[in-house]
């Protein structure tokens, strides 16, 4: 994408998550002014002492060139663009909202209409990659929009991303692509898990699953980044077992809706429930592991 000429923009970033504080801190390192928002105070202050805007976010929403909206769900993004303190109606014509959230493709249009009823570009850009590309501004966009929408987010979208997919004129084809990924992320995450214990009750140890498995045709981006993990017994949340009932749910929806039937996802689907039941909601999605090993009577590694 060929950045624009003017690069300084003003930039608000709602949502200060794993996913949205790494994007605020690329887009501050681009040289823009940024705003950080978050329900957590703590994420703001923390922003606010590496270098965001301390003025008030109120009073600086209608100067805006963009915002990037990096919430958990189509939920939380309809409430911050239009519930009762929605952004939208505030933001100036021409503004543009890059919405990053996993939402299906019908609500990502809906969102779009919605905004331009009111003069404002909408792009439907979920992201890829994790939080350590996301503060790296490595991102994989796939995103889809207006031209008008995609010209108004260039600056952002150079900030925060190594790949830009453009992926048709108008809301909806970013989301869609957006669930074919979370599908094969989602049953990857957890077929890694099933056959990491399934090693351990043939004597393979997960070191020795990582060290081999990863250099052979069984591997996957998830088994690499995920199954180390497991090694080191650290489920500290990147990516948490609660967003799994959540965007599988939504592959589900998007498959039923065209009468597409999924079994893989659809077992992949439960074992995160099951995790997510078993108190493990807010832990690393590798915990999902934790299911089978508690099935098999397997003791996993334990963090030193």
């Amino acid at each position: 994408m060929e950045p624009l000429k003017i690069m300084n923009h003003d930039i608000a970033i709602i949502g200060l998550g794993s996913m949205g504080y790494g994007i605020a801190s690329s887009c501050l390192r681009a040289g823009h002014t940024v705003w950080g928002v978050d329900i957590n105070p703590e994420q703001t202050i923390k922003f606010c002492d590496q270098g965001g805007q301390s003025s008030s976010f109120s009073e600086a929403v209608s100067t805006l060139d963009a915002v990037a909206v990096v919430v958990l769900n189509a939920a939380q993004t309809e409430t911050v663009l239009f519930g009762g303190n929605g952004i939208v109606k505030h933001l100036k014509a021409g503004c543009v909202v890059v919405a990053c959230a996993t939402v299906s493709p019908s609500f990502a249009k809906d969102m779009e209409a919605r905004c331009a009823q009111l003069g404002v570009h909408y792009l439907d850009a979920p992201i890829s990659g994790g939080s350590v590309k996301a503060a790296n501004g490595q991102l994989s966009i796939m995103a889809s929009g207006t031209p008008e929408a995609f010209n108004f987010a260039g600056p952002l979208l150079e900030s925060i991303s190594e790949t830009v997919f453009k992926l048709g004129n108008e809301a909806g084809p970013g989301s869609a692509m957006k669930s074919v990924n979370q599908l094969l992320a989602g049953v990857h995450i957890a077929v890694m898990a099933e056959a990491l214990t399934f090693g351990m009750t043939q004597g393979v140890t997960p070191e020795k699953f990582v060290e081999v498995i990863s250099k052979c045709a069984g591997s996957s981006w998830m088994l690499e980044n995920r199954a180390p993990h497991i090694v080191d017994g650290d489920y500290t949340a990147h990516s948490s077992v609660n967003i799994w009932p959540k965007d599988l749910g939504i592959v589900l929806d998007v498959a039923k809706s065209t009468n597409f039937d999924a079994p893989i996802t659809t077992a992949a689907l439960q074992q995160f429930i099951t995790a997510a039941e078993m108190g493990l909601g807010h832990e690393d999605d590798s915990a999902v592991v934790k299911v089978y090993a508690k099935n098999a009577g397997l003791n996993l590694p334990n963090k030193v």
